[in-house]
């Protein structure tokens, strides 16, 4: 199979109607972080087994076509001694992998941030890709203020995104490019949306420059919200509205899904809003998920280290994903949270 083959088929199985991609590539502080608000260590050990119970979950495949892991989960095992990637691939799950190295001050442009890790980036794909790994993942952020994000991170942020989507394709990787406009900030939804428009123009315009196969390729993109901090907070409706007006201005019908980032907002929240744009006139590529948190927080809740809590763990987990798949279809409602549907 040559490599325009082996993208076309990841993307084939990435996706799918119905299901989207869960991300369990917390880097070890991030992880740490979620641990700590459970109270459990973050030993190796214990992301081993955390990690081993998502991927054991009875039928993931049926909402989840893919996996984003840490370079870490690769050479984990589960208990049986299967390697993680073949448990993901097992359940029909495609396994992906993080591969940018984590985010620092960009010079020259106080208050903006640029992600690091393309040197050496061809070969750790190689790497990767013969430890199982078909897809992956690269974050760039945007801080939003009186001042930010200023032209120059708009362009260098594009521009890192870009030649990572390139290497990647060249790889036969499918790359999925994630530019997160934080929603840290007291700012409104109309700032939100003027700043993720300059940012997607970029971006679409950095990956045509090397000549990235948009069809071989995802988005992973911020919803359109308000800062956290703004006085008024918008209903799933208006967040449809202002995130599909600002993706349709931006985005080339030629790229196959838009999985959207939850970026702090609670399971419910990531899921209504998900649920308004696939409620909203059929648009040109697939709207679905990549959320980290929105799915795995009820399952931590759940687990809390205990090996007895496994199964509840599983069960929150199985259960946020078919609530998001409804939400695929725009057939999810409010009510489903306390009904147990």
């Amino acid at each position: 199979m040559n490599i325009q083959d082996q993208l076309q088929a990841t993307i084939d199985l990435l996706v799918q109607k119905g299901k989207g991609i869960l991300a369990a590539d917390e880097s070890s502080p991030t992880i740490a972080k979620r641990f700590d608000a459970i109270g459990v260590e973050s030993t190796e050990e214990q992301r081993r087994r955390y990690r081993s119970l998502i991927l054991e979950t009875a039928n993931l495949g049926d909402y989840i076509s893919g996996i984003i892991l840490f370079e870490e989960t690769l050479e984990q095992r589960a208990d049986d001694g299967t390697l993680l990637p073949e448990l993901a691939t097992r359940q029909g799950v495609v396994p992906g992998i993080k591969v940018d190295k984590g985010k620092g001050p960009l010079a020259n442009a106080p208050g903006d941030e640029i992600t690091q890790g393309l040197d050496g980036l061809g070969q750790r794909l190689e790497g990767y890709k013969a430890q199982g790994a078909r897809f992956a993942k690269w974050r760039n952020v945007y801080h939003i203020s009186d001042s930010t994000p200023s032209r120059l991170a708009i362009e260098a942020n594009a521009e890192m995104l870009a030649r990572y989507a390139a290497i990647c394709q060249a790889q036969g990787i499918v790359p999925i490019v994630e530019p997160e406009v934080l929603m840290d900030g007291d700012h409104g939804i109309a700032r939100c949306a003027e700043v993720s428009e300059a940012v997607l123009h970029a971006l679409f315009h950095a990956l045509h420059r090397h000549h990235v196969v948009l069809e071989h390729a995802l988005l992973k993109p911020s919803m359109i919200t308000p800062g956290k901090n703004h006085a008024r907070q918008a209903k799933p409706d208006e967040v449809a509205r202002q995130t599909v007006r600002i993706l349709r201005r931006t985005v080339p019908a030629a790229l196959p899904s838009i999985n959207f980032l939850s970026g702090g907002q609670t399971p419910e929240e990531a899921t209504a809003n998900l649920n308004a744009m696939n409620c909203l006139t059929p648009q040109p590529w697939e709207l679905s998920f990549s959320y980290g948190r929105a799915l795995q927080q009820p399952a931590l809740q759940a687990w809390k280290g205990d090996p007895g809590n496994v199964a509840a763990a599983q069960d929150a987990l199985y259960r946020r994903a078919a609530l998001n798949g409804a939400a695929r279809r725009g057939e999810y409602q409010s009510t489903m949270e306390s009904a147990g549907e």
